[in-house]
């Protein structure tokens, strides 16, 4: 399982430049063209929507988890599949290792990378005053928790796809709209009852509504529900994908 971890990092080493920007870049772009363009025209015409806070505190941890889940599905879609189709995964069946130590070994790449561009966006956040400090753990702990629960299932998924272009179709069709329409972008309150019934149960709206109470330190005891949903969805993508290598990479 080390093993490969440590492959996958050995490959990172030759792109990590490329993926601070965007870890780093990204959350400030974003931040400053909603935060302080949209966010200022929010807080002067509708105040009341977002419960005493500011549009920019509102915004940022939504975003925040919307990034966790995107760099899981990225990490652990493309890669996966590539690396069962004719890459790094056949190289690495005929070793000691097991397909569920490979399995094992490449989601923890995949959550160190969910980590790393997580904190930089924490460390951004903390910096404009969008959350404490005091916050701040708490709050990378769930967005990490939102890419682990993204993270097992569609590596589970991934490594039985034989068509690449079926990853595309998944993102557009799927990760996109969840990205949309999961409470990132605006109160979820606002949806018409039936969609706002179909967007809470996603995993994504769980999870933003989870990070914005850490972030705006009002967590409930409905907080403890929806990181156990994380916590499952996780523990159930593990089963699932250990059982998915098996399969794929002994047949």
């Amino acid at each position: 399982m080390v093993h490969t971890f440590e492959y996958w990092l050995l490959r990172y080493r030759r792109t990590w430049r490329a993926t601070v920007v965007i870890s780093v870049a990204n959350p400030l772009l974003f931040l400053v063209g909603f935060g302080a363009g949209l966010g200022r025209l929010v807080d002067q015409h509708a105040p009341a929507q977002l419960s005493g806070t500011t549009y920019a505190a509102f915004f940022a941890p939504g975003l925040l988890c919307a990034a966790a889940m995107q760099t899981a599905f990225l990490e652990s879609s493309g890669p996966v599949t590539y690396a069962a189709i004719d890459g790094s995964y056949r190289d690495a069946t005929p070793t000691p290792l097991e397909p569920p130590q490979i399995m094992a070994g490449h989601q923890m790449f995949v959550i160190f990378r969910v980590l790393t561009s997580s904190a930089a966006f924490v460390v951004v956040m903390t910096a404009f005053g969008l959350t404490s400090p005091r916050a701040a753990p708490a709050v990378l702990g769930g967005a990490v928790l939102t890419g682990m629960a993204f993270a097992a299932p569609v590596a589970a998924w991934a490594v039985g796809v034989r068509r690449t272009a079926r990853l595309t179709t998944v993102f557009r069709m799927i990760v996109m709209p969840m990205y949309m329409f999961s409470g990132a972008f605006f109160a979820l309150a606002k949806l018409p009852t039936a969609v706002r019934i179909v967007a809470e149960t996603l995993p994504l709206a769980q999870a933003v509504i989870l990070c914005r109470d850490l972030s705006l330190e009002t967590v409930s005891a409905a907080d403890a529900a929806r990181a156990g949903y994380l916590f499952a969805l996780t523990a159930v993508g593990l089963l699932w994908a250990r059982r998915a290598y098996t399969g794929r990479l002994h047949a």
